[in-house]
């Protein structure tokens, strides 16, 4: 007699990793599968849209996915029932609907689950409440798909034929590229001007303190040259000065609301040097899943695609235990705190955060990877802080004015109470107000005397160039993409080769210059940031069932299309001459030429295809080799990261990812290297056992 084979539920996700985590928690009467991502999209080879019938999509199945498919529709024929888990997006709704198409499932029935974090008790209590496809979030994705389809497929064959073969615009790319050229032309237009600030050193009692200059005769002085700095050093310096004032009294910091995406992204840019890229990366790995000792698989941060800072009750709840039991009822705020998003957030899920607080970090540090921990330390402790009493700060402002006619000014602070700030130290791009030194004897009314002044000479700066983690808040605060867009869209521009790495800011080439320019011409809409984000808030209108899709495809398309007609006519072809160098091909003679590659700059044969020679460009750097005494050699990686080796490899093995510098380590005499963190510049011995470090100027920083 054979055995009956027992019923099983078919359970389908995006990611392997994800369905490997779920499989655990519902046990062997549910069978995971993973689709890999999307499984049909418009084909590569045609335009895909039939824009004379209502831009409807012509999908495909993807290329590679034949086999996994047919296993997937082999579980789905043997199972009870069918229930699509991907990620709860419009994204993963766009996905669950095209696998109801392929597995002929009415997305009207309650198949569809989703879950906001990837626990056990989350997974399980989800299984048990289906929903239909929501149709307005495929809606609005497959509007986003197929103006980015239009877009995409209509103007690169133009720039093909124009200007380069291979290139590509995008509704979202061509505009970030906009963004940092147009930063790039501010700071070539730049004028800066002259200015100059005088501080002075004064005896006070038994007391120095340092005070700045803020009046001249009631007035603020203007002080745009050295003379007028020095004519004000005068006054202060014959002055009879008194303390005029010592206020103090209390400010309180609060602490930063939970992360949203973008703001994780600008965080671990900041904190921990990440590209939006790999912090993306990492995050889908504390989301999907990793084996904690102790614990077993879990996800251990809430869904990462977000532009939320909401909190389930239940999560405040438990952050406050947790801070109560830790730190104190001290630290704990009287009442939960709450956070107000931006106007514009889709507000779908709840901000990152971890899914069990009682998991510190240390508590996880031996199971996860060195990023994996620095990334969850920082969802972590961003999380816990947010439920924590502000930090409260004694601030003293000291005010002394002369008999003719001068106030000077100092003011400082010190703390009174950490509150929040003994989990979190918020980062910040602006300079600190309160500098000085906290002065305690000093009395209304008391004399003080002047014993130097110091005219300091500055000159305006021009904005700085963006970095990702800044291009991402300038998006985000301008309504340009959504938070599953930035990581995607810095990656485009910089595979492309319209935007390089300089340092760690983000650089136009003159490939980006010459498609923005030709682009802000001919297709001022298309790269147009205001145009762009209306966009976006159609599509969100779309998602919420206010617009049909069609009509705002529709309503882009009728203008677009003459603007291309006539971009085809008009657009002459540019004629792109490469850049040669005095390197020699090895290979056929000749001189070869700059190319931009995905990873930067690189060294090519003009003669391609008939030579296809290329060579890294040789940076050498002032440090010698610690093992030969050669030159050392800044290269790059197949992955694209900066690592520095000796000229004389593969004959001296020497290689080191932190750049090595010429001054010798004072205490073992091994070499040092430069390390950069938010706290500054450091010269660190490469020895592990001896770490020697010392602060230095920042190097190369603008």
């Amino acid at each position: 007699m054979t055995a009956r084979k027992t019923p099983y539920k078919l359970v389908i996700v995006e990611s392997p990793a994800k369905a490997r985590t779920i499989g655990k928690f519902l046990g062997k009467t549910y069978k995971v599968e993973a689709s890999a991502g999307h499984v049909r999209d418009l084909p590569k080879s045609r335009l895909g849209v039939d824009v004379d019938n209502h831009f409807e999509p012509s999908y495909i199945t993807i290329r590679g996915k034949g086999e996994l498919l047919e296993e997937i529709r082999k579980n789905a024929r043997g199972a009870k029932s069918v229930i699509l888990a991907t990620d709860p997006d419009r994204e993963g709704e766009a996905i669950s609907w095209h696998l109801a198409q392929i597995l002929n499932i009415d997305p009207s029935t309650m198949c569809r689950v989703e879950f906001n974090e990837i626990t056990q008790k989350t997974v399980k209590t989800a299984i048990k409440q289906p929903r239909a496809i929501n149709m307005e979030l495929v809606d609005a994705q497959q509007a986003r798909r197929v103006l980015d389809r239009l877009v995409g497929y209509k103007i690169s064959p133009l720039l093909w034929v124009k200007i380069k073969k291979g290139l590509s615009a995008g509704r979202v790319q061509s505009v970030a590229t906009r963004m940092v050229v147009d930063r790039e032309e501010e700071i070539d237009a730049f004028e800066p001007e002259e200015y100059w600030t005088v501080e002075a050193a004064f005896a006070a009692g038994r007391s120095e303190l340092t005070a700045r200059l803020v009046y001249i005769d009631g007035k603020k002085p203007e002080l745009h040259d050295a003379e007028s700095a020095g004519n004000a050093g005068n006054r202060i310096e014959s002055g009879k000065f008194t303390v005029h004032s010592v206020k103090s009294n209390e400010k309180r910091k609060h602490p930063a609301p939970p992360f949203t995406t973008s703001n994780l992204q600008q965080e671990a840019g900041r904190k921990l040097g990440f590209t939006t890229s790999k912090t993306m990366q990492i995050a889908q790995q504390l989301y999907e899943g990793v084996d904690v000792a102790g614990h077993g698989t879990m996800g251990l941060i809430s869904y990462i695609r977000t532009d939320s800072v909401r909190l389930s009750d239940e999560a405040v709840a438990a952050a406050r235990s947790m801070i109560q039991s830790v730190y104190g009822a001290e630290y704990v705020p009287e009442k939960p705190v709450t956070y107000k998003g931006r106007s514009s957030a889709q507000d779908a899920h709840e901000a990152i955060r971890p899914t069990n607080v009682e998991l510190r970090p240390e508590d996880v540090k031996d199971s996860l990877t060195r990023d994996q921990y620095q990334l969850y330390r920082l969802v972590y402790n961003r999380f816990v802080a947010c439920q924590m009493a502000n930090a409260v700060y004694e601030v003293q402002q000291i005010e002394m004015t002369s008999d003719n006619g001068v106030t000077m000014r100092t003011s400082a602070e010190r703390m009174k109470f950490a509150g929040f700030t003994a989990v979190y130290e918020l980062s910040s791009d602006d300079d600190e107000e309160n500098t000085g030194k906290w002065v305690s004897e000093v009395k209304e009314g008391s004399s003080c005397t002047c014993k130097r002044v110091t005219p300091q000479q500055h000159f305006t700066a021009p904005p700085p160039r963006y970095s990702e983690a800044t291009l991402v808040r300038a998006m985000e605060e301008m309504g340009i993409g959504r938070p599953s867009t930035y990581a995607p869209t810095i990656a485009t521009i910089l595979g492309r080769g319209y935007v390089m790495r300089e340092k760690k800011t983000l650089v136009p080439t003159e490939l980006g210059i010459m498609v923005t320019d030709m682009m802000k011409e001919y297709f001022s809409d298309v790269v147009d940031v205001d145009f762009t984000a209306n966009m976006e808030k159609k599509l969100d209108e779309v998602e919420e069932g206010k617009l049909d899709w069609h009509s705002v495809v529709e309503e882009f398309y009728g203008p677009f299309e003459k603007t291309l007609t006539v971009a085809e006519k008009e657009i002459e072809k540019v004629e792109i001459k490469a850049e040669e160098s005095d390197v020699i091909c090895d290979q056929c003679g000749a001189r070869m030429v700059y190319k931009m590659g995905r990873y930067g700059k690189f060294l090519a044969c003009p003669n391609f295809p008939a030579c296809r020679n290329t060579k890294n460009i040789v940076v050498n750097i002032d440090a010698p080799c610690p093992i030969c005494g050669a030159k050392l050699q800044e290269k790059i990686s197949h992955r694209g990261k900066h690592f520095y080796g000796c000229e004389r490899y593969p004959e001296c093995s020497f290689v080191s990812w932190d750049r090595p510098v010429e001054e010798k380590c004072p205490k073992c005499g091994g070499y040092m290297t430069l390390r950069v963190n938010r706290k500054g510049s450091f010269h660190v011995c490469a020895d592990p056992n001896c770490r020697y470090r010392v602060a230095v100027e920042e190097e190369g920083e603008e």
